[in-house]
């Protein structure tokens, strides 16, 4: 049993740290620190979620791994223990996991994109995917040489 809480805490503690990066931090922040708070000052465990993400935003920054690592450690040692003071809270871990992963909300199930492109040749990149972030696109703005609107390649 010991070895599945620790494996249970390590994942807990990878899948938050990497939503600390990620868009939906804000929301997921408040159930963990509910979860973490198990009745506690909610208050003070949020404000350490939040120190947590900034120290890890600028660990990141920089490329400092082992930082990086220290962060996820911490917080792996803290569900742990919450883990081992609470075994029932392991089944609640679980469930809040499976809602948070990146990709949890039906993982398993084939998404459907369907995708229009209209008005004309698009002479700049299309992309296709279900997450962007961060992305930058340089373009001269000119169309290549034979192609502009309603003209086919050559």
């Amino acid at each position: 049993m010991e070895a599945e809480l620790a494996a249970l805490a390590a994942s807990g503690a990878t899948t938050l740290v990497g939503l600390m990066v990620s868009e939906t931090w804000s929301q997921a922040r408040e159930r963990v620190a509910r979860f973490l708070a198990r009745g506690a000052d909610e208050g003070a465990v949020d404000e350490e979620l939040r120190l947590s993400e900034q120290e890890l935003v600028a660990a990141r920054a920089v490329a400092d791994e082992p930082a990086v690592a220290d962060i996820e450690a911490g917080w792996r040692l803290r569900l742990r223990r919450a883990l081992q003071a609470d075994p029932g809270a392991a089944e609640e871990l679980r469930l809040l996991l499976a809602e948070l992963a990146p990709g949890a909300a039906g993982s398993d199930a084939a998404i459907t994109v369907h995708n229009s492109v209209s008005g004309g040749v698009q002479n700049g990149p299309v992309i296709q995917g279900q997450q962007f972030s961060g992305l930058t696109f340089y373009s001269s703005g000119s169309a290549p040489r034979g192609q502009g609107a309603g003209q086919p390649n050559e």
